[in-house]
């Protein structure tokens, strides 16, 4: 009688599980990775352990593995890690994948000196809204997300100008799922209020984020259209109240939800019938 071989199991047969079934050491990688995205100025070994949640060691073992993919580096200089050049080539592919970005930029730079403010272009994500590119305005400004940086619908202009075309049902299925933080002293916190401020949005044509997000600035956002006449994106204008005044909102909300028609015609898009 042949005795059957068993090849032993390799060690990533045995690899944790989270709870979701995802790998344990995938998790806690990607992690890293996203805590680094927050801040360009990078982050201590022990800094990240702590926003982690991990382990100086488990840290350590897993940025080492990033680096040598240039995922990660390390500034010797500062001892501190930062995102490398390996996680923008493989973001940036996401950005190619919404090919519409490029066909986008004159729109931004007509929307930024017609208002003198940042424009933004940005799209939904798994309920949440991605910054896909930006032009920046000559004045002085402070911004709130980055490029590729991730925000709550309910807290942003071009969140509540995209949650305004939903049904009420699915706004409660992202505030159910999401929450409505409050962020300042400003936020929407009330899903009846945000309902207000929703059907507001569809009769004027354009959203506003009035301090929600961070004191001191003001974003006001319009839909870009697809031509199945469903949210493709968004773009907006994003700066300081001082500038963003009550008296100029008005206009502004004009010529960000007047570019939005524009830039959707360019792409084929269809802007619905009103309800």
């Amino acid at each position: 009688m042949r005795r059957r071989t068993v090849e032993p199991k390799s060690t990533a047969d045995h690899e944790p599980e989270t709870r979701d079934g995802g790998v344990q050491s995938v998790d806690r990688a990607l992690s890293i990775l996203e805590t680094l995205a927050e801040d360009d100025e990078g982050y201590r070994l022990s800094d990240l352990a702590v926003r982690t949640g991990l382990s100086v060691s488990t840290v350590h073992r897993l940025l080492a593995t990033l680096e040598s993919r240039r995922f990660v580096q390390f500034d010797r200089a500062e001892s501190k890690w930062h995102v490398g050049s390996r996680a923008f080539t493989v973001g940036a592919s996401f950005a190619r994948r919404r090919n519409f970005s490029t066909q986008a930029i004159p729109y931004l730079r007509k929307l930024r000196d017609l208002t003198r403010e940042t424009a933004n272009l940005a799209v939904v994500d798994d309920e949440f809204i991605i910054v896909l590119t930006r032009m920046e305005s000559r004045e002085i400004m402070r911004s709130l997300t980055q490029v590729g940086g991730r925000v709550a619908m309910v807290t942003s202009g071009v969140g509540k100008a995209v949650l305004a075309t939903y049904s009420d049902e699915d706004v409660g299925a992202v505030i159910r799922h999401h929450g409505m933080p409050r962020l300042t002293e400003k936020s929407i916190v009330r899903p009846s209020d945000l309902f207000k401020e929703l059907e507001k949005i569809r009769k004027q044509g354009f959203a506003l984020d009035d301090e929600e997000a961070c004191m001191g600035l003001r974003c006001i956002a319009a839909v870009v259209y697809n031509d199945c006449a469903e949210p493709l994106a968004a773009i907006s204008v994003s700066g300081m109240t001082s500038r963003l005044t009550d008296q100029r909102l008005p206009e502004i909300g004009q010529i960000v939800r007047d570019v939005a028609a524009e830039l959707t015609a360019a792409l084929g898009g269809v802007i619905p019938t009103p309800r």
